[in-house]
């Protein structure tokens, strides 16, 4: 492994998918968030079964903050790499001409996407971790019903935060519109099924955030 990440292209490929990975376990956590517009209950059964269930927290919990960390450790590294060979190029081409703005700042949007992702921990994670291994409530109730549902939507009651949320997500959308082409291309998926990965990745980078701005406005104006 080590040697894969000291070439470029290893560099490149476990980037891609990391980031396969993680718009993998983005999809799962969307289908469940987006289950509390239709159907509370649904979405309380649902949470509390990835909140209590052994798999999810002891297996793939860890490795989930693993792929997020590695991700955005292995984009600040590619950034560093590529600095050098792209103020070279930029002085002999029109670096505007030839990429596009979004593939110019990656790094900046990965930055801000980070931030948003540390608050959002803070906000529903790190409150979770505290009530089941702190306070050793595995019950996942509060007065003999269900919390999730009740607490996310307190989650958006502030309007700052909805704000904040609904920019987080325009930023994901803009970085998911160039990363998942990428990601197909550092794999290697440039064959007869390239077009049809181009218009899934553009469906999936623009309506997952998108989906996710609806229930974060959702929840806002429905609890007033």
């Amino acid at each position: 492994m080590s040697g894969l990440l000291k070439s470029s292209i290893g560099r490149k490929f476990a980037m891609a998918l990391s980031a396969l990975f993680l718009m993998v376990f983005l999809l799962q956590h969307f289908a469940i968030n987006i289950l509390s517009v239709f159907s509370p209950d649904a979405f309380n059964k649902a949470s509390h079964f990835m909140g209590t269930f052994w798999a999810v927290q002891y297996l793939l919990q860890p490795v989930l903050i693993f792929g997020v960390i590695f991700h955005f450790a292995m984009g600040f590294v590619l950034e560093l790499k590529n600095k050098n060979a792209r103020a070279v190029k930029y002085a002999k081409n029109n670096g505007a001409a030839n990429s596009s703005w979004m593939s110019r700042n990656m790094i900046y949007s990965g930055l801000f996407i980070l931030i948003f992702m540390v608050i959002h921990f803070i906000d529903f994670w790190i409150p979770e971790l505290n009530i089941k291994y702190v306070q050793g409530d595995m019950s996942g109730l509060h007065n003999g019903e269900f919390r999730y549902f009740h607490e996310l939507q307190e989650k958006f009651i502030p309007m700052w935060r909805v704000a904040l949320y609904c920019i987080g997500f325009v930023f994901l959308a803009l970085h998911l519109l160039h990363g998942f082409n990428s990601a197909f291309q550092s794999v290697g998926a440039n064959n007869k099924y390239t077009k049809g990965l181009e218009t899934f990745s553009k469906i999936y980078a623009i309506g997952i955030p998108a989906g996710f701005i609806i229930i974060a406005l959702f929840h806002h104006f429905s609890h007033h």
